[in-house]
């Protein structure tokens, strides 16, 4: 049994958040891992920048940040696979689902399983690793029914 915990560190009471441990749940079982654990935090612009800058050396806010905690190994404890912890910022998910004109239902989602699949190993910093695991979060997003629209 998987434990996907999504903790919601901002004062933003938001409906859009409650579908995700169902859809990444639907997401494990279409990437075939079962009885993982991973959280799901959401925060604001600042506190993702700060973890942006510190970790990434990058000195500006970002969507989604991912500590993928099986980049030496898979971690199997009695409780299951410990996968590591996502990071999405609410500010930056508003901003996007404005840009690319879609709902940000649609917009966190996308964020959560691409921190899900770089979870998983799926990388996109060369043209094809980026081909398929842009093509894997589409599948999943669209057979779950989180399709492009307002």
């Amino acid at each position: 049994m998987n434990q996907i915990e999504v903790i919601n560190e901002t004062n933003e009471e938001l409906e859009e958040i409650k579908i995700l441990p169902d859809l990444l749940d639907y997401a494990t079982k279409k990437e075939k891992v079962s009885n993982v654990i991973f959280n799901v935090i959401l925060v604001d612009n600042a506190y993702i920048h700060a973890l942006n800058k510190e970790y990434r050396h990058v000195d500006r806010p970002t969507d989604v940040i991912t500590f993928a905690l099986e980049d030496n190994g898979v971690i199997e404890t009695e409780y299951g696979r410990i996968l590591g912890d996502i990071y999405i910022s609410i500010d930056q998910a508003k901003i996007q689902a404005e840009e690319y004109e879609h709902s940000l239902k649609r917009e966190l989602c996308f964020l959560a399983i691409h921190g899900f699949l770089h979870l998983l190993g799926y990388d996109h910093m060369e043209k094809e690793e980026e081909k398929i695991m842009f093509e894997r979060q589409e599948m999943i997003l669209n057979e779950y029914g989180i399709k492009r629209e307002k």
